[in-house]
């Protein structure tokens, strides 16, 4: 392992035991009900388009001026004709309205589809994962998203790996409220009990095993 890559650990360890002091001291955790195909959705949950997402512009009659333009940093967007409109935070129709009326300064009755092409979603709805996964990351959140989901995605969790001890982050209310989640069982004894649904902006920290 070179010494950039070793940092990188050693932070990302130090970062995970930092924030399960800080759940140590709200009190005990809570638990959630295992994930079930009969789950409701997340009402409200229409995605919102976030910087680093990539869209499809179509401007119908027009395809001079139809694009297919990434979302900047700033989450901004340029395409012919309009250089710099927000983009993040809404949905793709409520951008292709606002396309639509920024054209009709050139164009008569301009009609505009938005579509996304590849999406990271906006930064508060990521999904994080830190501490001792593989792949310690930031996830766009999808609907119906459960922790089996995640873990697959990050590449399940390394040979250091508390996986029983880890923790689920979440804001309720506008507050954080933290839960037990247990991953050994989930991914080393096939328990489907302990898959649980995960919601936007949720934060899961994998500890390091106790030698």
């Amino acid at each position: 392992m070179n010494k950039p890559i070793r940092s990188a650990a050693l932070l990302g360890r130090a970062f995970a035991a930092v924030l399960l002091l800080a759940v140590a001291g709200c009190g005990g955790l809570g638990t959630l009900p295992p994930a079930s195909p009969s789950d409701p959705e997340e009402k409200g949950a229409e995605y919102r388009i976030g910087s680093d997402d990539n869209l499809d512009i179509f401007i119908w009659r027009n395809p001079d001026l139809s694009a297919a333009v990434p979302v900047r940093p700033d989450g901004k967007i340029t395409i012919p004709l309009i250089e710099d409109l927000q983009a993040t935070g809404k949905t793709p129709t409520e951008l292709a309205r606002d396309i639509e009326k920024e054209l009709s300064v050139y164009i008569q009755d301009p009609i505009v589809t938005v579509m996304i092409r590849a999406f990271v979603g906006t930064f508060q709805d990521r999904v994080r994962v830190v501490g001792e996964a593989q792949r310690p990351q930031a996830l766009a959140y999808r609907s119906t998203m459960t922790l089996l989901d995640v873990m697959i995605a990050v590449g399940g969790t390394t040979d250091f790996a508390a996986g029983n001890r880890a923790t689920l982050t979440r804001q309720i209310s506008g507050k954080p409220q933290q839960y037990r989640v247990r991953i050994d069982d989930l991914l080393h004894d096939g328990d489907m009990t302990a898959n649980v649904r995960i919601k936007p902006g949720d934060v899961i920290v994998i500890p390091e095993a106790w030698f």
